[in-house]
C-alpha cells in the first residue's frame, strides 16, 4: 500500500489506539475485582477480637490492669496473648500477658506523660490464639491522665 492509500483509509485506524486504552482499562478493572474475591478468601471464617481494658483510664506510674479479649459476641477468647505498647503516652518497655480461662490477661504498666502533657494513650494488640481469630483493627486502649 503506498502513503496516499493508506491516508484515504476511512477504516478508523486513528481509533485503535483509543480501543486499547478501553480494552487496557476493562482488564485492570477486572483484574481489581478478582484480585479482592482472591483476597477475601483467606479471611472467610475469620473473628475480629477486641479488648476490654479494666480500668479503661489510670494515672502515670506503676498500674496493674485487667484486659479481656472478647469476640464480636462479648464471649472471653482464653488463650491470647495481650501486648500493651506506647502510644502518646510512654512505657519503658512492653508488657505482655496471656489470657486465662476467663479471657483476662492481667498487665503490669508504668506509663509516663511527656512534659506539659495532660492526657496520653497506650496500645493494645492481641495475638490471637490459633484459629479461626484475627486481630486486624484497631482495640480499645488505655487512657492514662496526669494525676
Amino acid at each position: 500500500m503506498s502513503r496516499t492509500t493508506l491516508r484515504a483509509d476511512n477504516r478508523a485506524i486513528e481509533g485503535l489506539p483509543i480501543r486499547l486504552v478501553i480494552a487496557l482499562v476493562v482488564g485492570v478493572a477486572s483484574l481489581a475485582v478478582m484480585m479482592n474475591v482472591i483476597s477475601g478468601l483467606n479471611t472467610f471464617g475469620t473473628t475480629e477480637l477486641d479488648t476490654n481494658p479494666e480500668p479503661e483510664i489510670i494515672e502515670e506510674g506503676t498500674t496493674t490492669v485487667n484486659v479481656t479479649v472478647l469476640d464480636p459476641d462479648g464471649q472471653p477468647i482464653s488463650n491470647a496473648t495481650v501486648v500493651a505498647k506506647s502510644d502518646t503516652a510512654n512505657l519503658d518497655s512492653m508488657s505482655y500477658a496471656e489470657t486465662d480461662s476467663d479471657g483476662v490477661a492481667t498487665l503490669s504498666v508504668e506509663p509516663e506523660l511527656r512534659p506539659n502533657q495532660k492526657e496520653g494513650t497506650i496500645t493494645l494488640d492481641i495475638r490471637p490464639p490459633e484459629g479461626e481469630y484475627v486481630d486486624d483493627q484497631e482495640n480499645t486502649g488505655i487512657l492514662v491522665i496526669d494525676p
